[in-house]
C-alpha cells in the first residue's frame, strides 16, 4: 500500500494551466498517482496508509528560491523554518560571487570575514570542506530543504588572483577556468558573480566571458549580480546580455530590479531589452523579490578601490584619516560602485544587524538617525561601525520602486528569489516572507498575477532553468516536493516590526514525500539534500 494520499486538493500544478481537483498519491518520495475529480467521478478512490484531507487547500509543487543566502544557515540551523515554513523545498545558494567553496585555508578565512554580514563569521560551523564537491557532500548529511550550488566567481578569483584590482594573467585565468570546471564537474549548476563586490568586481568582461564558456560547456548558467542597479543600470543589464551571448551561456539575472529615483518608471525599458534578446535566440531568465528595500553589508557600499587587498587592508584604510576622507567623498559626492553609482543618502540606509552585541543599539536605526543621536556626521558613525564590528554590519537600503517591482514580476522570464539574508537582529522580511507575500499580496490582494501564473513563476520556471527533469510540476513520477496552502489566508507574517515572523496559511510542506511542515509546525525531518547538476 502507498504511503500517503492527499484527498480533494485544488491542484495548481505549476504549468500555468487552470487548477483542477484531485487525489494525489505519494510513495517513496515520488508522486505515483493523480486521480482528477475523484470524488465527482464516483470511481474507486486511491487508498494509502495515511490520508490527508486537503479540502479548501491548494496543492502545488514546492517553491524554488532562485536566490538564497542559506550557505551556512542550512548547516547551522537544522530547523530552517525561515524557508521551510514558506513552502520552499529547494534553494539556490553560492550567490553574488562569494561563498565558501572552492577555498583553501587562506581564502576561507578571507571570505568568512568578507561576508560576515550575510552569514555571520561561522564560529559555530565546522568548516571540514574545501572543494565544491565536499561542501555538497556535507549538505547530503541532511538539511531541511534541498539546495543547489553556484560556483562563486569572486571566491574563484580570490583563490587564483587574490584581492588585487588588475587583469588576470594567462596563467591565473587558466587556473580560474580549472576551478570553475572542477566545481561544475562536482555538481554545481552554474556560476554566480557579484560585480559590485570585491574581488569579483575586478574581473574584466573578457575574463568573465572565458569563465562563462566553461560553465556553458557543462550545461550550466551564469547568474550575475551585475555592475549597477542604479545609475547606468540598463547599460549594466545590456552588458551582461552581450557577455552571455558572446560566451554562448544561458543567463539568469540576479535580483533583477531597477532602484533609486534615476530609474523610476524604467522597468518597461529593461523588459524591452530582454524581449529583443529573447527574440534573437538568447536564453535569459531572472529572479526578483516582491519588496522595494534591498539588503547587503555596510562594507559593500564602499568604493571598489577601498576593498582592494582584502578585509584587513580595508580596515587599515578606514583607520587612516586621510584615506577615510577619500572614501567618504567617493561615497557621498561621487557615488561608489557599491551604491550603484548614486551618491549615498544616509536616510535610506538602515542598520539591520551587527556581529558585536555591544553595538546592538544601532540596529533598526538609519545611519543618519544613529548619527544624530550621537551628535556626529553620518560618515563618522559608518566608519566607527565598520571598524569596531570588523566589517560585520548588515544594512537595508530603502531605494526600490514599487512600480518597477510589479512590472518586472509579470514578465514570462521572471522567477522568485528571496535574496534572503538571515543574519542580523533585524533581517529583511523577505528572508521569511517572499513566497507567501507573492501569493497573499500580489495574487490575492492586488491581482498582479493569477494564482496559476504565480505558482509557475515559483516552481516550473526555476526548475526548467536548473534543468531538473523531475521537479517543479505536480506530475506522476515527479519528486514529491509539495506545498499545501490556503489561498484565502496565505500571507507573509514577516514585516518591518517582526521580520522573523512565520507566514500564515501554509499548513503542510513535503520534501521528498516527507512532512517538514505538518499542521503548521516544523517536524524534525531533514529530507533535504544537495541537488547536483544534471549531466548533459
Amino acid at each position: 500500500m502507498d504511503e500517503l494520499v492527499i484527498r480533494d486538493a485544488d491542484v495548481v500544478d505549476g504549468s500555468g494551466e487552470p487548477s483542477y481537483r484531485a487525489d494525489v498519491v505519494v510513495d517513496h518520495g515520488r508522486i505515483v498517482t493523480i486521480v482528477k475529480e475523484a470524488a465527482a467521478a464516483g470511481c474507486q478512490r486511491p487508498d494509502a496508509r495515511r490520508e490527508l484531507d486537503a479540502e479548501g487547500l491548494v496543492l502545488s509543487p514546492g517553491f524554488i528560491d532562485m536566490h538564497a543566502h542559506s550557505d551556512l544557515a542550512l548547516l547551522r540551523d537544522p530547523d530552517h523554518g525561515a524557508k521551510a515554513a514558506q513552502g520552499v523545498t529547494l534553494e539556490v545558494i553560492g550567490q553574488d560571487g562569494l561563498s565558501y567553496a572552492p577555498v583553501d585555508d587562506r581564502t576561507l578565512a578571507e571570505v568568512r570575514r568578507a561576508i560576515t554580514g550575510w552569514h555571520g563569521y561561522g564560529d559555530d560551523i565546522d568548516f571540514t570542506w574545501r572543494s565544491v564537491g565536499e561542501y555538497l557532500d556535507r549538505l547530503d548529511e541532511g538539511i531541511a530543504v534541498n539546495a543547489a550550488y553556484l560556483v562563486p566567481q569572486g571566491t574563484v578569483r580570490m583563490l587564483a588572483v587574490g584581492w588585487e584590482d588588475r587583469e588576470a594573467t594567462p596563467r591565473e585565468l587558466e587556473r580560474m577556468r580549472q576551478l570553475v570546471a572542477e566545481g561544475m564537474e562536482q555538481g554545481a549548476v552554474g556560476m554566480s558573480s557579484g560585480l559590485t563586490y570585491a574581488p569579483g568586481m575586478y574581473a574584466t568582461n573578457e575574463e568573465l566571458t572565458e569563465l562563462c564558456r566553461v560553465v556553458a560547456s557543462y550545461g550550466g548558467y551564469y547568474c550575475p549580480h551585475h555592475r549597477s542597479y542604479g545609475a547606468g543600470a540598463l547599460e549594466a543589464y545590456e552588458e551582461m546580455v552581450a557577455l552571455a551571448r558572446e560566451a554562448g551561456c544561458p543567463l539568469h539575472l540576479a535580483h533583477a530590479t531597477l532602484n533609486f529615483g534615476v530609474n523610476e518608471g524604467r522597468a518597461p525599458e529593461l523588459l524591452s531589452l530582454l524581449d529583443a534578446a529573447l527574440a534573437a535566440g538568447a536564453d535569459i531568465t531572472l529572479d526578483a523579490y516582491p519588496y522595494t528595500a534591498s539588503c547587503t553589508t555596510l562594507a559593500a557600499l564602499l568604493p571598489g578601490w577601498a576593498s582592494e587587498g582584502g578585509p584587513e587592508e580595508t580596515l587599515a584604510r578606514l583607520a587612516d584619516d586621510a584615506t577615510a576622507e577619500r572614501i567618504r567623498h567617493h561615497m557621498e559626492a561621487v557615488g561608489s560602485e557599491g551604491c550603484h553609482g548614486v551618491p549615498v543618502d544616509w536616510d535610506t540606509v538602515e542598520i539591520s544587524g551587527v556581529s558585536d552585541p555591544a553595538l546592538a543599539s544601532y540596529v533598526g536605526r538609519t545611519v543618519r538617525g544613529a548619527a544624530e543621536l550621537r551628535g556626529e556626521a553620518p560618515w563618522t558613525t559608518v566608519r566607527r561601525l565598520l571598524i569596531e564590528d570588523r566589517l560585520g554590519p548588515a544594512v537595508l537600503q530603502h531605494v526600490g520602486i514599487e512600480e518597477n517591482v510589479r512590472t518586472i514580476m509579470r514578465h514570462p522570464a521572471h522567477t522568485g528569489g528571496s535574496d534572503g539574508i538571515l543574519q542580523g537582529a533585524k533581517p529583511h522580511p523577505r528572508a521569511y516572507g517572499t513566497f507567501p507575500h507573492y501569493l497573499g499580496r500580489y495574487v490575492r490582494e492586488l491581482g498582479v498575477l493569477s494564482l496559476e501564473d504565480c505558482v509557475a513563476h515559483l516552481t516550473s520556471r526555476p526548475a526548467a532553468r536548473l534543468r531538473l527533469p523531475d521537479r517543479g510540476l505536480v506530475r506522476e513520477g515527479y519528486r514529491a516536493d509539495l506545498v499545501l496552502f490556503d489561498p484565502v489566508t496565505v500571507a507573509a507574517g514577516a514585516g518591518s516590526e517582526r521580520p522573523r515572523a512565520l507566514p500564515r496559511g501554509i499548513p503542510h510542506v513535503l520534501v521528498d514525500g516527507r512532512f517538514v511542515i505538518e499542521d503548521g509546525l516544523r517536524t524534525d525531518v531533514l529530507a533535504g539534500r544537495a541537488v547536483r547538476r544534471t549531466p548533459l
